[in-house]
């Protein structure tokens, strides 16, 4: 009875093994599949991407084109040649018009390829959309797309068009547009790659799934593989799809399964063939496996490289974690007394001197010692080790343990870290630059436009010239004298823009306080005239030289004017002639008055609310509707990083004050 539970049970074990297998190869099977599928997948993927790059790059190119038309001297009659002429070379467009800055037609071309389109219900159907566009196009001083029409034809047809209105400004004063009209049919089919329409179907979609234009080849499978990407416009945005139609892969869609499949089966008539080998041999191994198997468990489970050494400092244990560490084998590693082929040559005296206190008794400290190991290769790694004691079962010491740790990993987490940090540094300031683009251009307004008039009338001197010679040449002279000095203006607002953004290693040096202040000044100045604020500077020239990053430090100080500066012209009950920003740069009262210095950024805005403060510094926090939250977090950690505090408090009777300090020459050289 008993040997035939056993038959039973054994078969009933290989009944188990070859189900698992077949479930293994039919898993396999299934998976090669699934991958030919998502194979499939990937490849519609990039080519929806390849086809919106190519119409996006297509509208770029026209938009260039397109500003060949705009030379202002041409007549009618030129620019109705050019016109056709640009329309015969680009079939995507069936309308070109110059618009006046009210936005009525001047004068207009149509497409040959597409004549009256918009004979049935005239121009006025797309009036809105165009408006918008136009509008949009002058608020941001670059082209703009409105979003798209049906346009019914006479024929019972219709065609989808989309208007690109591009500003025409002569002087820095807009003196009407050009509108352009795509058909987005026509898009498809001279923008995309014929390659995609041949087997598969591309269309533009809303976002509510509306098919606006298709192009391609219509269904002939059962299976539909869909992709879509946005095409993303100035003032409109559309979906690109592309549908195919390929058929779904066979069952063995490549070589690899079969391969697979042939091994499988080769693998179950091994398994029948060594069955009754095998259990020869588990009886004689099974004792000893046993044995082994606890002890080899803990060894290859192990990360922390393990290492005994006796009373004389020989190597009489390693496992295989630390063999991997140092890159020698256990043999080489077994025996070995001072210096150990693991030292690096540089530091064999430092080491065998720390070796010699351990074996005279010495304890190790509890919280590791940081060494430097060297692989068979050469190369070093940092390492930490942890040492105790090895007693046996008497208590007596017979050696060391140690614990070695391969520390290389933290130490590039941590360097990554770094790096990270100043990466995040460089796009505050590349965001705050961006947000003075506008008022860069308005300040180098002033100075350019004195310039062209200084310079326009030196011409009309020198065409007509006084009588005197002497009062003309002293006239001269003072023209060019004041062009100097507004060329010179204009270059240092774009210098002061160009310092902050460059990016450059850190380097701390000795900075007097009034020139940080006076480096950004040009930057802050710009956001003052814009908002009607008056910046306000108390900073003495004898006050002692900082030890700082003079970039990093900038950006520190002209973070928490802008923040000041917004937080006031959001103040409605703030009236202008209250609208001052104070910069304070004093010594601290006290003891450390020669060791540190204060920097106070003073505004009088509404203050700081209870609820907003506790989150004041959490990183991505922020009450703004564009802002990126990373603003106060970076400048306490750049202050903290020179060894600095950041606080803040109310001013009276209203506002806030921002507070930093910073170590001063004299503490370091101290």
């Amino acid at each position: 009875m008993t040997w035939h539970l056993y038959i039973m049970r054994r078969w009933v074990l290989w009944g188990l093994l070859v189900a698992l297998i077949a479930t293994l190869l039919g898993a396999l099977v299934w998976l090669a599949w699934r991958y030919e599928l998502s194979q499939v997948q990937d490849r519609l993927d990039r080519e929806t991407i390849e086809a919106v790059s190519d119409i996006r790059s297509g509208l770029n190119r026209n938009t260039q084109s397109l500003q060949t038309l705009l030379v202002l001297d041409k007549t009618h009659d030129e620019w109705r040649n050019d016109a056709t002429l640009f329309l015969k070379q680009h079939r995507e467009l069936v309308r070109l018009e110059l618009r006046k800055p009210d936005l009525k037609t001047k004068i207009f071309i149509e497409s040959p390829y597409r004549l009256g389109i918009f004979n049935r219900y005239g121009r006025d159907s797309t009036v809105g959309e165009t408006t918008s566009a136009c509008n949009m196009a002058r608020r941001l001083s670059s082209p703009a797309y409105a979003n798209s029409n049906y346009i019914s034809q006479t024929d019972g047809a219709g065609l989808e068009v989309m208007d690109f209105c591009m500003p025409i400004a002569a002087k820095g004063q807009l003196t009407g547009y050009l509108v352009a009209t795509y058909s987005l049919l026509d898009i498809l089919s001279e923008m995309v790659s014929p390659q995609y329409t041949k087997t598969q179907q591309i269309s533009f979609i809303e976002s509510d799934g509306t098919r606006l234009a298709m192009q391609g080849m219509q269904q002939t499978a059962r299976r539909t593989f869909v992709s879509q990407q946005l095409l993303d416009m100035p003032g409109h945005a559309m979906v690109v799809k592309l549908e195919s139609w390929r058929a779904t892969p066979d069952l063995f869609p490549n070589v690899l399964t079969v391969i697979v499949l042939f091994l499988a089966l080769a693998l179950i008539t091994v398994l029948f063939l060594l069955a009754r080998d095998m259990r020869r041999r588990q009886r004689a191994e099974l004792s000893l496996a046993d044995a082994l198997a606890f002890r080899k468990a803990m060894e290859d489970s192990l990360v922390t490289g393990l290492r005994a050494r006796d009373n004389q400092g020989r190597i009489t244990y390693v496992n295989p974690a630390f063999c991997e560490m140092v890159g020698l084998p256990v043999e080489q590693l077994l025996g070995q007394a001072m210096p150990a082929p693991y030292w690096p040559p540089e530091m064999v005296a430092e080491y065998g001197q720390r070796q010699a206190l351990r074996l005279a008794g010495d304890a190790p400290p509890r919280e590791g010692v940081e060494s430097v190991f060297m692989r068979q290769n050469g190369e070093r790694f940092p390492v930490l080790i942890f040492e105790a004691p090895l007693l046996n079962t008497q208590g007596e010491q017979t050696g060391w343990m140690s614990a070695v740790l391969d520390i290389s990993e933290q130490r590039r987490t941590e360097e990554l870290n770094r790096a990270s940090m100043e990466r995040l540094q460089a796009t505050a300031r590349l965001a705050t630059v961006g947000e003075m683009a506008s008022m860069l251009s308005h300040e180098l307004n002033q100075p350019l436009a004195a310039i062209s008039s200084y310079a326009t009338g030196s011409i009309n001197m020198l065409e007509n010239p006084l009588p005197d010679s002497q009062q003309l040449s002293h006239a001269l002279s003072g023209a060019m004298h004041h062009i100097a000095q507004q060329a010179e203006r204009a270059g240092q607002v774009i210098k002061s823009v160009h310092d902050f953004v460059r990016r450059r290693d850190q380097a701390r040096e000795k900075v007097a306080p009034i020139q940080l202040i006076q480096n950004i000044m040009p930057l802050m100045s710009l956001q003052a005239t814009k908002l009607g604020i008056k910046i306000q500077v108390v900073c003495s020239h004898q006050l002692p030289h900082v030890i700082c990053d003079r970039t990093m430090v900038e950006q520190v100080l002209l973070n928490l004017a802008r923040n000041g500066m917004q937080a006031m012209h959001l103040d409605g009950q703030l009236k202008f002639k209250d609208r001052v920003l104070t910069i304070k740069v004093q010594q601290p009262k006290g003891g450390a008055q020669r060791l540190w210095l204060n920097f106070e950024v003073i505004d009088c805005g509404p203050g700081i609310s209870q609820e907003v403060e506790q989150n004041l510094f959490t990183p991505f926090f922020t009450t703004k509707a564009e802002g990126m939250g990373l603003g106060l977090s970076l400048c306490r950690t750049v202050i903290e990083q020179h060894g600095g505090a950041m606080a803040h408090q109310p001013h009276q009777p209203r506002g806030t004050v921002f507070r930093f300090t910073l170590p001063t020459s004299v503490s370091i050289q101290d």
